[in-house]
């Protein structure tokens, strides 16, 4: 049994169910009703070697909005909860990915402060069914609801396709450092003695 987390999260506009092992080794059950936000929740999965079950049933007929925002909150909520008090974990987290014209750098710190910093223009609004400017809100609220600094930065990029999934690949990277284990920390690794 690993680091996992189960959250539910019903409201009039979506009905969000998350199962999330941080110790897993990259299986996933993704049902999002948007085909490339699956696709990216995939990318993070596999190549955080987590284990996931997400599955959304939003208001799409209004548009992405909601559904892809929500869930980034319960995935933040999961991530939270799976990691726990945080002891012997490293706490910091960073990962520059390079997929094929586009290049991220992600960095995070697990310190309970919530902060974000986004960086990056996209060159068209939408990549299949998702809206580009959900990018964004996606990112926000999984900071926001983990009590994570976040910074997501495009180093170079012209294909949005590629863009965001450097993004997603490049935060499950970031995140699976931050969570690992390190023998030398005893308790959490903070001179405050807490996170």
């Amino acid at each position: 049994m690993g680091r996992e987390a189960n959250i539910k999260r019903t409201t009039r506009e979506t009905d969000i169910a998350v199962m999330l092992n941080l110790d897993g080794t990259g299986e996933g059950e993704i049902a999002t009703g948007i085909g490339f936000f699956d696709h990216m929740l995939t990318g993070f999965t596999k190549h955080g070697f987590f284990d996931t079950k997400i599955i959304v049933k939003g208001d799409l007929e209004v548009d992405g909005h909601h559904t892809v925002e929500d869930t980034g909150i319960v995935i933040g909520q999961a991530i939270k909860e799976a990691i726990g008090d945080k002891a012997g974990i490293k706490r910091y987290g960073s990962f520059i990915l390079p997929m094929d014209d586009a290049l991220c750098l992600c960095a995070i710190d697990l310190c309970g402060r919530p902060y974000f910093n986004f960086e990056c223009e996209f060159p068209v609004e939408r990549v299949g069914e998702l809206d580009t400017e959900l990018v964004k809100e996606f990112f926000y609220a999984v900071s926001y609801s983990a009590g994570m600094n976040l910074h997501i930065k495009m180093l170079n990029g012209e294909n949005a396709h590629h863009m965001i999934e450097a993004m997603f690949k490049a935060f499950a990277k970031a995140l699976d450092e931050a969570t690992s284990f390190d023998e030398r920390i005893t308790g959490v690794l903070s001179t405050k003695g807490s996170l």
